[in-house]
Order: C-alpha cells, then structure tokens, then sequence
C-alpha cells in the first residue's frame, strides 16, 4: 500500500487528505519540528507536538491556525491514525507514525539518536515502512560524544578568556543554542550572552517549563571590556549590529557536523566543533534496524548513496527527490 505518497507540495497523505512538512502552501499541514525547512508559512492548518506549538507561533506568527498534540497520543483523520514520537533533535521535534487498515508508515523528520539532556530522546517507532533523513548519510561522518564537544568548546573559551578576548559561537537559534548552553551550563569562566532571536527562543521554551541554563540577551550598550571571557551564542545568519567594534577581536566558532568537512572548515575560518543535531551513519543504520521497516524511502541529504547501501544490505531502498548534501541546508 502506498500510504504516502511524494508530490510537488510534499509527502502527502491522499486517504487522510493532509501533507506532512509540506514545501508548499497547504490546506492541512503536519508538521514534525519549527526548523523553517519543515514548518513553512502559508498553511490553513497545522498540527504538531504541544512542544513545538508556542515555537511554530514565534517563527510563523501567533495568527496561525494550528494544534498541539502530546507524544504517543493518537489522532484520526477520516480513518488514518496519526501519532507523534520523539525524534531527539531539538526540543518538540518529532516523528510521525502513519496507520491505516493495518499498514504502518513512519516519518522520521530530522532526528537524533545520542541522548543530549535536554530535548526528548529519540524513540524507535516500529513500522513497515521508514522514510528516513539522510542528512549525514555517509560513513565519514562519524560523531564523537557529546561530552568531547564540550570539553573542547570549554578549553577554546577559557583559552580566549585567558586572553582576555570573547568567544563568539555560531548556531541556530532552535536547537544548537540551547544545546550548547546546556553543555556549557557547569562553567564558570564568564558570563554567557545570546543573540536576540535565541532570547526569544529560550523565552518561549521557559514558558513552558524547559529548564534552559542562564543566559542574557546581549546588550549593546557593553563596553569591550565587560565582554573580554565573555561566551556569546548567535545565529551564522545574524548581522553585525551594533556590538561590531567591540567583538572585532573576538575569537568565532561554528558548530556544525559539517564542520566534519574540510571544505567546510576552509569557508569558516575559526574555531570548528563537529556537533550535530542529526544522526550520523551509524545511527542512521541502526535507527533502520531498531524500526524493522523492510521498505526504506531516503530523503533529505546523501540520499542517492545511502538508499544504493541499504539496497545492497537487502533492503527495499529508495530515493525521495534528487537534492544533493552540498550546502547548509537543514537548521544543523
């Protein structure tokens, strides 16, 4: 049975009538996380984990018509059954189970299998078919634990701190930033500030219980001298503002799997922590066993090289669409 299908909108859902983190404006959208490439604007509807909900209003606007619903709870759509369970990417992130007349689907979205403490960790979902990210779906990537990156992050900025220069860290707004300021939480080297868009962020996730470590928004009315061991976390995307003069000399960092990558490394002159909110290969294969899924669709990344291994493991592999891992595309 093809229970999902793959259209110019996105995965699509025909017997349910519904798109699943769909690319383009949709009547009914489920959306599996607030990561702009999933959860896009233009929808009529959107439903998601009652983690995400506050986080979809924040990005998309509190206009939206859209609905929590808790993991593991179920939810029917003219007879489809739908059910949300955690995928370990970033907090409220999620992948959907699909049943209908005894077939089960399952939507992985982006996850993570290494337990980070902070968001919800992934559990396997058994199923007869899995479409799986392939984000980092090559045998190169290959992370070291979370615990590494972080006594790595700690020597860099005390090293700057030492200096008596800040360090500036580059990472989404959801996800990365509260993950690394959860890593960092235990020390006590200098005072952590964040940019605007992950204030709001941290902002909304309090609201809601999530115990986030402290951090202040940065201020631009700081002298250079207040922010000489200080930690300062924004988004790759933020523009230089006011705060330009007086993190000239700052020592920056990225944090990113890709920086798993020397190209990507030689574009991001700094600091490179090898830290991603996605699988690597190894989870990746073994997240495919954990489900029991004999049917694989691969989307998202390496999809062409990873879909031909399992088909030589045994697998009934394919490929969803034909986009290439060769930029940052993904919210890492």
């Amino acid at each position: 049975m093809q229970l999902i299908e793959f259209t110019y909108h996105g995965l699509y859902c025909r017997q349910a009538d519904v798109y699943i983190d769909a690319h383009r404006a949709v009547p009914k959208a489920i959306v599996t996380h607030a990561h702009s490439d999933h959860a896009r604007p233009g929808h009529k509807s959107y439903i998601c984990t009652t983690a995400s909900l506050a986080l979809l209003k924040l990005r998309l606007g509190r206009h939206i018509q859209a609905a929590g619903v808790n993991y593991g709870e179920t939810f029917l759509i003219n007879g489809v059954t739908f059910s949300f369970h955690p995928a370990g990417h970033v907090i409220g992130s999620a992948q959907l189970r699909v049943e209908y007349k005894g077939e089960v689907w399952v939507i992985s979205g982006d996850y993570k299998r290494e337990n980070d403490g902070l968001t919800e960790a992934f559990e396997p979902v058994a199923c007869h078919t899995f479409i799986t990210e392939s984000t980092f779906g090559l045998p190169i990537f290959n992370w070291r634990s979370q615990e590494v990156i972080a006594g790595q992050m700690l020597d860099w900025w005390q090293h700057n701190a030492s200096l008596g220069l800040p360090s500036m860290v580059s990472a989404y707004s959801l996800g990365k930033a509260q993950r690394i300021m959860h890593m960092i939480a235990h020390a006590h080297i200098g005072p952590v500030y964040v940019h605007n868009s992950i204030h709001k962020t941290n902002e909304v996730l309090r609201k809601q219980g999530i115990n986030l470590s402290s951090a202040s928004e940065i201020d631009p009315r700081l002298k250079a001298d207040q922010l000489a061991n200080a930690l300062i976390i924004a988004p790759g995307t933020a523009k230089p503002g006011q705060l330009s003069l007086q993190l000239k000399h700052a020592k920056k960092a990225d944090a990113s799997g890709w920086m798993a990558l020397r190209k990507f490394r030689q574009n991001h002159p700094g600091a490179a922590f090898v830290l991603s909110d996605h699988a690597d290969w190894l989870a990746l294969n073994q997240t495919i066993k954990d489900t029991g899924a004999e049917r694989i669709f691969v989307t998202h990344g390496y999809q062409d090289s990873f879909a031909k291994w399992l088909s030589e493991k045994g697998y009934d592999a394919h490929v969803v669409g034909s986009a290439k891992a060769t930029e940052f595309i993904d919210e890492d």
